[in-house]
């Protein structure tokens, strides 16, 4: 009896899969990113949707002196606040999710389609927030650092001298800095090329490099145009006269702070939706709390061709 005779007595795999059940993940969403900076921010519970920003106005202006013999002498002064001042909005990241009931109703096993609909979008609207956070032409990061904080590098490339720059301009109990992880490799380079390979840090049970004890943040929702980028460096928190993030509470449908999901019905064609909303807003307290370092190199074009569609 031939060989292929033999093979032809014994159950093939492929036939042998049709009775098998295969183990079924749920859908991987290629675009998820750990979201540090929204990590790190504090966030601030806003009413009614504004924030309004009160500051001192003409600060040098308010005199005091050390007590002199003479209590005739001593100075008088008051603060005095600016007339009107910034109000920030909570700005919205929304869309409408529909799922056809026939599909939830005969293919939810083993994973429900609405809560896999419903986890993906979230995911996705959480991604898009933290790029307004960083690029929103209104309240994003890069909009908001003042003239005085913004820097260029020496060489080129970001530098240790670079880093230590932007630390002279956020000098107040310094948080972070945030920038792409291709910059952050970049100066991995230099700071080797320099003999001060920098050391890391554990946050989020993730290994961050450090500059002068500060971890160095990534996130690719920094842009980056024709090969070059920023690196940001912020002070945070509201005591701290920090960079602080604001949402609204008490949302109808909450799932988490600043986010909710309503269902709004089932039309005639059989097609249930969800209104998934994500209101959020972010301010820069005072203008020593935020800086940037602008035109950092991270490599030539035809290293990273992807980087840049």
């Amino acid at each position: 009896m031939s060989a292929q005779h033999d093979a032809q007595l014994a159950l093939g795999d492929n036939a042998a899969r049709q009775l098998a059940n295969a183990t079924k993940t749920v859908p991987q969403l290629s675009i998820i990113s750990p979201r540090w900076l929204t990590h790190l921010l504090q966030w601030q519970p806003v009413e009614a949707g504004i924030y309004r920003l009160n500051k001192v106005r003409n600060p040098r202006d308010v005199r005091v002196a050390c007590s002199q013999r003479d209590e005739s002498e001593l100075p008088s002064t008051f603060v005095d606040y600016e007339e009107q001042p910034r109000e920030y909005f909570l700005n919205a990241v929304t869309t409408v999710l529909d799922v056809h009931t026939r599909v939830s109703d005969l293919y939810s096993s083993p994973h429900d389609q609405i809560k896999e609909q419903l986890r993906l979008t979230i995911e996705t609207i959480k991604e898009r927030q933290e790029s307004e956070l960083i690029n929103n032409p209104d309240y994003g990061l890069l909009a908001n650092v003042a003239d005085e904080q913004r820097l260029s590098t020496l060489t080129g490339a970001p530098t240790p001298d670079d880093l230590d720059d932007l630390l002279t301009r956020v000098w107040k109990e310094p948080g972070f800095f945030l920038t792409h992880p291709l910059a952050i490799a970049a100066f991995g380079r230099e700071c080797t090329r320099r003999g001060v390979p920098p050391p890391t840090v554990s946050l989020f049970g993730s290994q961050f490099l450090t500059w002068r004890g500060i971890p160095l943040i990534p996130s690719d929702k920094v842009p980056v145009e024709d090969g070059k980028t920023r690196i940001l460096l912020l002070r945070t928190g509201d005591k701290r006269q920090g960079v602080v993030g604001l949402f609204q509470p008490g949302l109808a449908g909450e799932q988490s702070p600043g986010l909710s999901v309503r269902f709004m019905g089932i039309n005639r064609n059989a097609i249930a939706s969800y209104l998934i909303s994500l209101y959020c807003s972010l301010a820069v307290l005072s203008d020593d709390a935020l800086a940037v370092l602008e035109d950092v190199e991270i490599g030539k074009y035809h290293d990273y061709p992807d980087t840049y569609k």
